[in-house]
């Protein structure tokens, strides 16, 4: 009866375990919300941690596209919509603000739904539709 006991408890602490590693990997949505961030704060390292190496040149022209503008994002939330083979679909609401020379312009973010790969544990922009 006690290796019984013993068997069980290892068998629960593995599942603990395992389940504590699969709490570590960002949500899909959570990758897409740190990306955009990372687009407002021109930080060039994070949006390459945060793209596969597919789209990360793609991802720079992104962050190309905003230089010389203000820049921030409004009521920015994401979620997951779905699943693509094993790729991760996520869409988000709110809006990028950009401001140059005293001109505002609002860009939708529900107008593209983002794809994201997961490497490593990791799940990663891969480009939009």
């Amino acid at each position: 009866m006690n290796k019984k006991i013993t068997v069980i408890t290892v068998l629960l602490l593995l599942i603990l375990i395992l389940s504590a590693c699969n709490a570590n990997a960002a949500a899909p949505e959570k990758t897409v919300e740190s990306y955009l961030t990372a687009i407002v704060e021109a930080d060039l390292t994070e949006i390459s941690n945060l793209s596969c190496a597919e789209w990360e040149e793609d991802a720079w022209l992104e962050l190309d596209s905003f230089q010389g503008v203000e820049v921030s994002l409004v009521d920015m939330q994401c979620s997951q919509s779905g699943t693509d083979a094993d790729n991760a679909l996520v869409t988000c609401s709110g809006h990028f603000l950009t401001s140059y020379d005293g001109e505002a312009m609002e860009i939708d973010l529900s107008t593209r739904e983002y794809e994201l790969v997961q490497e490593g544990g990791n799940w990663l922009v891969c480009g939009y539709r």
